[in-house]
């Protein structure tokens, strides 16, 4: 689908932002701030830089001057001119183009691919479809290296595992680190590190800033700000606490996961497998949400005051979605009680749902059952 107006294009460095608008409008102009003599142009005279692209144009990068979303507002305005732009870092950004170009423009989240999705589109819906028997079993064994390698288009081209885990290291030393450090003003490249390395190893656990800080070695401000950062650079999302009423969604404290199973691997984390599945399969359902594929705005985790948890809840059309994630090839009745208690507590619709390591679609006591495997090539 093109884009039918001016839009901004939000995800993680190399996710594909500028792949996907060079190859849609080939004959556009084409302007990044990475080039220090764009950058440099940009500061110097906004106007006249935009001025110098025309009337469509498509700039890069643009995170690392919000302010020039003034000068591409004029244009817009006075000129009738379309803008296509790309962000990797939300910090600064959405509010420069809130306040310049508030209902002129779309705001478009790009993720990393979503598993299978080098294979061509989707074949099935996740949720209210089958997909094909041998489907399922081409995921199962495509499984492992997608939760170790991750999605990022770059690493899915590597024919060899070895270079997969060469360009994920050099991400590492780029655009999860150095890069993130510049755009954020963070002096600490240790400090850092450190806090990926615990956010690794305490994954599908409530985030205690106190806890960062303690382990990472820095202060409770400096540790809120890089986890800010890794948040705003698309790098990670959190879950909520789920509460029955709105306004008490945000009380409890977050969980936070990584935005691609790739940057995990590249930290060289050790973690169970457990906590690796339950990271990519959020990170996938998070990545149709952002697509629009899930019609949810938030996605949420739901803990009660015995201490049940649920790993997924969210809302479409007035109909609770709960979603328990089980690394095992074959679900015991214990791996179903959290979905029974948390159905039992509501009165509203529930759909009950439990995704795990094995092939088969069954329904049990009103839960269904639905492989991981079916994610690949669904929506």
């Amino acid at each position: 689908m093109p884009f039918r107006r001016s839009c901004l294009i939000i995800g993680s460095r190399r996710s594909g932002k500028t792949t996907l608008l060079k190859h849609r409008y080939p004959d556009w102009p084409y302007a990044t701030l990475d080039d220090l003599d764009y950058l440099d142009w940009a500061k110097r005279d906004p106007k006249g830089l935009i001025s110098h692209l025309g009337d469509k144009a498509i700039i890069d990068e643009i995170q690392r001057l919000p302010m020039l979303t003034i000068a591409v507002k004029y244009a817009v305005d006075n000129e009738k001119a379309r803008f296509l732009m790309t962000g990797s870092s939300t910090l600064g950004l959405l509010d420069a183009a809130a306040d310049s170009l508030a209902g002129r423009i779309d705001i478009i989240s790009l993720p990393t691919a979503c598993w299978g999705e080098e294979l061509g589109g989707p074949t099935h819906s996740f949720f209210s479809d089958q997909a094909p028997p041998l489907q399922i079993k081409e995921a199962l064994r495509s499984l492992s290296g997608a939760m170790t390698y991750g999605q990022f288009p770059e690493v899915l081209i590597q024919k060899k595992d070895s270079d997969k885990h060469e360009v994920l290291v050099n991400y590492r030393n780029t655009y999860f680190t150095r890069d993130l450090m510049q755009l954020s003003n963070i002096e600490n490249l240790d400090g850092l590190l450190a806090v990926l390395q615990h956010l690794a190893r305490s994954m599908g656990s409530h985030l205690e800033v106190s806890n960062f800080a303690r382990e990472a070695g820095i202060s409770h401000p400096t540790t809120k700000k890089y986890l800010n950062a890794l948040q705003q650079a698309q790098l990670t999302f959190k879950l909520y606490g789920y509460q029955f009423g709105p306004a008490k969604r945000y009380i409890k404290a977050a969980k936070t996961y990584f935005a691609d199973i790739g940057i995990i691997h590249s930290l060289n984390a050790r973690i169970g497998t457990g906590q690796l599945f339950e990271n990519f399969v959020l990170a996938e359902f998070e990545k149709r949400r952002k697509l629009g594929m899930i019609k949810t705005d938030q996605f949420f985790y739901y803990k009660s005051a015995g201490g049940n948890e649920i790993d997924l809840v969210f809302e479409v059309d007035n109909t609770v979605h709960a979603i328990e994630i089980k690394s095992t090839k074959r679900p015991a009745p214990r791996d179903l009680h959290n979905l029974k208690k948390f159905s039992d507590s509501l009165n509203r619709p529930v759909r009950r749902y439990l995704i795990y390591m094995g092939e088969k679609y069954r329904t049990t006591e009103d839960i269904r059952l639905i492989p991981a495997a079916a994610l690949f090539r669904g929506q």
